[in-house]
């Protein structure tokens, strides 16, 4: 069976190699480096087989990227813990959505007028808004982006005219198609001055069942990559809306 790897990091300045990766299924560390290929080399190896192959790389590969547990053992936070973060961070608050719809917003009197009515309504003066204007009324960055199917769901749409909402208070909303989103990990997450990450873990009906706090810089720098790489994609929700 293929496996599912993920890319975990690497000190390489220009052409990614060396570099590790993780394997989601098992665990293990697949070490991308230069191969050790002399017989003379080869023969000093201890308990090398027939099948194995050798490769050499940085220690500091290993020290930077390497995992710092054998057995990861997540930080779970409550929604109040979560909710403050949104009022200390300092610079920068970004978050990628993933999922195809989620409880909370089916459960929104505003998503129930958005199907009787095609628009989506909002009162200004919820909590969410009068935090998130105030932060960037203070100079700080709210943004998000958002993977969308072909066609988009239900949810997707009142989300799409939602978007207005949170663009009136300072978001930047951002979108791309799932198939251009390959290279992007099927997760939801909250990332906070490039140095806090909430990744927001579901059930099967898209209520949220935990939310684990990231702080390893090893970790948190792959999060802030997979900002980039989506930002770099997505366009302006009301770009990407005129052209659905």
């Amino acid at each position: 069976m293929t496996r599912q790897l993920r890319f975990t990091g690497t000190d390489s300045k220009v052409d990614g190699c060396p570099a590790l990766h993780t394997d989601e299924g098992t665990g293990e560390i697949i070490v991308q480096g230069t191969p050790v290929t002399d017989p003379e080399d080869l023969a000093q190896l201890k308990h090398f087989g027939p099948g194995d192959a050798a490769v050499a790389v940085p220690r500091e590969l290993l020290v930077n990227w390497g995992p710092k547990e054998m057995e990861h053992v997540p930080e779970l936070v409550d929604r109040a813990t979560f909710r403050r973060l949104f009022e200390t961070f300092e610079y920068t608050a970004w978050r990628l959505e993933t999922r195809r719809g989620y409880a909370s917003d089916r459960e929104d009197p505003d998503y129930q007028a958005f199907l009787a009515t095609g628009s989506a309504p909002c009162d200004p003066n919820e909590p969410w808004f009068v935090n998130i204007k105030a932060q960037t009324e203070a100079g700080k960055t709210v943004g998000r982006v958002r993977v969308a199917d072909k066609p988009m769901t239900t949810e997707q749409r009142f989300l799409l005219d939602y978007a207005r909402h949170n663009a009136a208070v300072g978001e930047d909303i951002r979108y791309l198609w799932r198939e251009d989103a390959g290279d992007l990990p099927a997760e939801d997450f909250w990332i906070f001055d490039s140095r806090i990450v909430a990744v927001l873990h579901f059930d099967d009906a898209d209520n949220i069942t935990d939310i684990e706090l990231i702080t390893e810089p090893a970790e948190v720098v792959r999060y802030a990559i997979v900002r980039d790489a989506a930002m770099h994609h997505a366009v302006p929700f009301d770009q990407f809306a005129a052209a659905e």
